[in-house]
C-alpha cells in the first residue's frame, strides 16, 4: 500500500510539475504569436481600411480601436463595398474557416492575393491577434451592387483594366 501511495504521489508531482512548466512556457509562445500578428496587421496595412481615420491620423489610432470596420465604402464598377469589422468577424469563425476564406478572391480594393500568399503561421498569427483584441464596434454596412445609391461616404475607385472576377 505504501508503494502505491508513494508511486501515486510521485506521478502526481511529475504531472503537476510538467503541467506547470507547460503553462509557464505557453504565455511567451502566445505573446510571440500575438506580437507577430500585431506586426503583420501593422505592416500589411490592414488598419488603413479596416480602422476608421487610421490613414488620416498617420497611424495614431489606439490599438483598442483597431479593425472595427469602416462605414466609408469603396465604389467602382463592382458596386460599393465596405471594409469588414474584423474584430466581430474573427470571433465567429474558426482557424480553418479563416485560412480558407483569406485564400479566396475578395472585392476591390482588398489585396486578397497578399493574404493568399502568406504562410499559414502568419495568417494564424493575424487571426489570433485580431481575436485577442476582443469584439468591438458594429458591423460594417453590407456591400451593394453596381448602380445602387448609397447614403454613406465612399471613395470612388476606378482601377484601369479591372479583371473580371469569377462569379461576377
Amino acid at each position: 500500500m505504501k508503494i502505491r501511495l508513494v508511486s501515486f504521489t510521485v506521478l502526481a508531482a511529475i504531472a503537476f510539475l510538467s503541467y506547470t512548466a507547460l503553462a509557464d512556457s505557453r504565455p511567451d509562445a502566445d505573446k510571440a504569436i500575438l506580437d507577430r500578428g500585431r506586426y503583420l496587421v501593422w505592416i500589411g496595412g490592414c488598419n488603413d481600411c479596416h480602422t476608421p481615420g487610421f490613414p488620416e491620423a498617420a497611424g495614431g489610432i489606439p490599438e483598442e480601436r483597431w479593425l472595427t470596420g469602416n462605414p466609408v465604402g469603396f465604389q467602382g464598377p463592382w458596386g460599393t463595398n465596405y471594409p469588414k469589422n474584423l474584430r466581430l468577424y474573427m470571433q465567429n469563425i474558426s482557424e480553418e474557416q479563416w485560412l480558407a476564406r483569406v485564400r479566396k478572391p475578395m472585392g476591390p480594393p482588398m489585396p486578397w492575393f497578399n493574404l493568399r500568399d502568406m504562410t499559414d503561421s502568419d495568417l494564424l498569427a493575424i487571426y489570433h491577434f485580431v481575436r485577442s483584441l476582443g469584439p468591438a464596434g458594429v458591423p460594417a454596412p453590407a456591400a451593394v451592387g453596381p448602380g445602387v445609391a448609397v447614403t454613406t461616404p465612399y471613395i470612388e475607385f476606378f482601377p484601369k483594366n479591372l479583371p473580371k472576377q469569377a462569379g461576377k
